[in-house]
């Protein structure tokens, strides 16, 4: 069963089979991101998180590009919308500029992003935020901010402390340059480089549905929340998320899976 939806003429999200498909799709622009890109992301990670039956999210961009970044010429041409992105509404930790990376860290669901053509700028923040990183070999990616007079302020900086070592970060970031798959690979900034990463992704998510969606998302929960904290404090995670899975209907299906390898999954969906 598919339901689509159109996000301020900016970005589509499918869900179909449990999977939520969201593409950037201003493709005659690269996927530049404007104001109502930057509101089509953030309505989509909106939607999913309601959406209990989504498992995972496959995150892409129509046409020629993933998403060349910032649309400057749009994006600064009023003042007014450049502040408006910087602005933190009440006690939340990120402004609406952050929210494009940060919501996908913070849904409770496995999120695959698929790149190909360009991921600069804005754009390589956006897939930073996912928590799997499928690509082509020769897509091209740079953290550009720079190259405008700014810093990357979009969340980037969380999963770059995690993924890649400081002085492969700030040379980057300093330098603007672009470099392609092969490239980030070795840097630890892409999970997979494929010659189809739509399927490999594809495959990978119907491979975590086999999988309690429980234990799929406390592992994403305790390895984003301990990574970099302390042992003490991984420690008390560990125990504390294991014990909300012991017993549960989802663990006790997947002891049955496992006892029988012909056995289907038949997990309730993730509360």
């Amino acid at each position: 069963m598919s339901e689509t939806h159109n996000l301020f003429d900016r970005v589509t999200l499918r869900f179909v089979d449990d999977i939520a498909f969201v593409s950037l799709n201003r493709p005659e622009k690269l996927n530049a991101l404007d104001m109502p890109m930057f509101e089509g992301i953030v309505k989509a990670c909106k939607l999913i998180r309601k959406n209990k039956k989504a498992r995972a999210v496959i995150l892409s961009g129509e046409g020629a590009a993933f998403c060349s970044g910032l649309d400057v010429k749009s994006m600064f041409k009023n003042p007014v919308t450049a502040v408006k992105l910087l602005i933190k509404p009440g006690t939340k930790a990120s402004n609406l500029a952050q929210d494009v990376s940060y919501l996908w860290r913070e849904l409770p669901i496995p999120v695959i992003a698929v790149t190909h053509g360009k991921c600069w700028g804005g754009g390589f923040q956006i897939v930073l935020g996912a928590d799997f990183r499928y690509t082509t070999p020769d897509c091209e990616f740079s953290i550009m901010e720079s190259k405008w007079g700014l810093i990357p302020d979009m969340a980037g900086s969380i999963a770059l402390r995690e993924l890649t070592s400081i002085d492969i970060a700030k040379e980057l970031a300093m330098t603007a340059r672009i470099f392609d798959g092969e490239e980030a690979k070795r840097y630890n900034l892409v999970t997979h480089v494929c010659t189809d990463p739509m399927t490999s992704a594809i495959a990978f998510a119907e491979a975590l549905k086999e999988k309690s969606p429980d234990a799929i998302n406390s592992t994403k929960t305790l390895f984003n929340k301990s990574w970099l904290g302390t042992v003490r404090n991984a420690l008390l995670l560990e125990t504390k998320l294991q014990k909300k899975l012991i017993g549960r209907f989802n663990q006790r299906t997947a002891i049955k899976k496992g006892q029988s390898d012909s056995a289907g999954p038949d997990f309730k969906d993730r509360s």
